[in-house]
């Protein structure tokens, strides 16, 4: 009787270890209110959108998304919010960060939390290097920037260009990463101009006329998505800088897809390169931008901070797995070094040595479809793109 009940004893144990294991907190730090909270919606939505469309990769554990507020992208209550997911709400991984400045802040907290910390979004190149646990599965301002630099050289025939960026981390790494793949192809760089912050949409016109007078070829622009691109279009559009043959370009950030049928006509014949838009044609986009407007309304659409947050949390469900729903945090990074993935926006893996993501960059131009609608036409695409800052050592990348 006494060796039953110790063994019913036992089993209960057990099975209330094992029922506990399969709990994985994951802490997200996102602005859910103030001027990025769209993007954080965008985030939230792509991480639930995986949870919900892969359920039975995740299974048997049980994902609980524990939230907190980033509210701005000063930086301040970013880090308070990630001290406290650790300390107070003891999450088993960190998750989220749409600004740099945020993800900059944080950067102390989660070093010392010793926590894997999956950055969604954030696109300053060194911040990878400010923690050690810190993993990215959005993307580095290098990736698209450098990139674009070479083509518009190469492909484009520009001779000249003019750089119009937010004057925040992610904006300086944009105009270094541009101007460094321009010229080496032969280009030049001839003005560079800071366009205010991320925190409010400044009147870009005396910055446009400022381009405008000098006539490149190109003017490369990186903003923050958002109004911040739409202010862009419009006031390209309103100078008449096409008519006075200058072309628009810049990241992806500037088409943004939640925006870019509020952008109208003006839009048309914008080049960017980017990692994402809800116009590849490939299964998995189709499938992820599929059971968004299912789950969110038939005029709703993901855009790349979305897809961050989706793989973000295919990184973490990976991890889980491969630490047996405990997220040891040194055996859920090394899961990660390595790892790949199909993504909605084509083949991912994490770069072993860096912990930045490697991925396809796509060259598109803004086009007015059949249906009336604007979509990104691709025009050319470049294969498992890595962080040029990195590959390069450039400055703090080094």
């Amino acid at each position: 009787m006494v060796k039953r009940i110790l063994a019913i004893s036992t089993a209960f144990v057990l099975s209330t270890c094992l029922a506990q294991a399969q709990e994985v907190k994951v802490g997200i730090v996102l602005p859910y209110t103030g001027i990025g909270a769209e993007f954080g919606q965008q985030v939230d939505r792509g991480m639930e959108t995986y949870l919900k469309l892969n359920a039975d990769k995740v299974k048997p554990y049980k994902i609980t998304l524990v939230k907190r507020d980033a509210k701005n992208p000063g930086g301040a209550d970013a880090k308070i919010a990630t001290q406290e997911l650790l300390t107070q709400d003891k999450v088993d991984v960190l998750g989220g960060w749409v600004y740099s400045p945020n993800a900059i802040a944080s950067a102390p907290i989660v070093a010392a939390g010793k926590k894997l910390a999956v950055i969604m979004n954030a696109g300053t190149a060194h911040i990878t290097k400010m923690a050690p646990n810190f993993v990215r599965t959005s993307f580095s301002m290098w990736h698209a920037a450098f990139a674009l630099g070479e083509a518009s050289a190469k492909q484009l025939n520009a001779k000249t260009a003019a750089v119009g960026y937010t004057d925040f981390p992610p904006g300086k790494d944009s105009l270094n990463a541009f101007k460094r793949g321009f010229e080496a192809h032969g280009g030049k760089v001839i003005d560079e101009i800071p366009m205010g912050g991320a925190a409010a949409v400044p009147d870009m016109t005396p910055f446009f006329q400022r381009v405008k007078d000098k006539k490149p070829d190109v003017l490369f622009v990186f903003v923050p998505a958002g109004d911040h691109a739409v202010a862009v279009v419009r006031t390209y559009a309103a100078l008449g800088m096409r008519q006075a043959g200058i072309k628009l370009i810049g990241p992806g950030d500037i088409t943004q897809d939640i925006k870019l049928q509020s952008m109208g006509d003006a839009a048309v014949g914008l080049i960017t390169m980017h990692h994402y838009n809800a116009d590849l044609e490939n299964a998995e986009n189709k499938r992820f931008v599929g059971a968004w407007k299912t789950a969110y309304g038939p005029d709703t659409t993901p855009d790349f901070t979305a897809v961050g947050g989706y793989d973000g949390m295919a990184a973490i469900v990976h991890a889980a797995h491969a630490t047996k729903g405990t997220m040891d945090p040194d055996k859920a990074l090394a899961s990660l070094l390595g790892w790949k993935f199909n993504s909605p926006r084509g083949p991912i893996s994490i770069d072993p040595e860096t912990r930045d993501i490697v991925m396809n960059e796509y060259l598109v131009e803004v086009v007015k479809g059949k249906d009336g609608r604007l979509h990104q036409k691709l025009l050319g695409k470049i294969d498992a793109v890595k962080d040029a800052c990195k590959a390069l050592k450039v400055g703090p990348c080094a």
